[in-house]
């Protein structure tokens, strides 16, 4: 893989985060209770930690990625997905929050699958593994608070 391939991979992650960091900001200002705000401020500032991950891996290279493992309690494939609106309550928004990251994750497995070699594949792993552990936070979240009540 040429250095133009390298940068394009990481350039499309790095729009990806991107997108998900506008849409925890999204997020925030529909959010009705600050406790709430601030998880989301914290789930962006994670998605701008994965911008510093990528942007040390195009300045260090593939040797800046780790290996990590994240269990996935799988809650967010036997719900529905809920619409993006303005009036969301608190189970909406971790319902949009959970899906969004299982389609990240789902996302990057299948560019790991798709590329052959093996420094782009550990890169999407790796990143899948960000997103599940987003997802985990939030299913944790669902869990513990939504499905407890019922």
């Amino acid at each position: 893989m040429d250095k133009n391939e390298f940068n394009e991979i990481i350039d499309f992650a790095v729009a990806r985060e991107k997108e998900a960091i506008e849409f925890y900001r999204d997020l925030q200002k529909i959010a009705k209770f600050q406790s709430i705000k601030k998880m989301l401020k914290d789930f962006e500032k994670m998605e701008e930690g994965h911008v510093n991950l990528l942007e040390n891996i195009r300045e260090k290279g593939f040797a800046a990625i780790r290996e990590k493992n994240v269990p996935d309690l799988k809650i967010s494939e036997y719900i529905e997905q809920t619409e993006f609106s303005e009036d969301m309550n608190y189970q909406d928004i971790l319902i949009v929050g959970m899906k969004r990251e299982e389609a990240s994750k789902n996302l990057y497995e299948d560019l790991a699958i798709r590329f052959s070699d093996s420094e782009i594949k550990k890169l999407f792993l790796r990143l899948a593994a960000e997103e599940t552990e987003h997802k985990l936070k939030f299913e944790r979240l669902y869990d513990e608070e939504i499905l407890k009540e019922n």
